[in-house]
């Protein structure tokens, strides 16, 4: 599997910086600023669709829950799960008594 690259457009004087971080193992290039959706994006466009949709959740490499508004730095290791109920609403009709 090949790594996903975002093109540059340019890397003149305060133009954002490349970072290198890891979507569920695969290395990928985002500038500094964008966010942690964004290098999902980027992955596993896929994937992101199911992020915005509830249906997974970025988490760090502790397993801990991400933002995916927060912004990315280099060497960030971001992993996806299934929500199961993260997203539910406590008077959800999906959750079990």
């Amino acid at each position: 599997m090949s790594d996903a690259a975002l093109p540059l457009g340019g890397a003149g004087a305060g133009a954002p910086r490349p970072v290198r971080v890891y979507v569920d193992g695969r290395g990928v290039d985002v500038t500094e600023g964008q966010s942690a959706a964004d290098a999902v994006r980027l992955a596993d466009p896929a994937a992101a669709r199911a992020v915005g949709a509830g249906e997974r959740l970025i988490t760090d490499s502790r397993g801990l829950p991400v933002d995916p508004a927060a912004s990315v730095y280099a060497g960030a290791i971001f992993r996806l799960v299934a929500a199961r109920g993260h997203a539910a609403a406590p008077d959800s009709p999906h959750l079990e008594s």
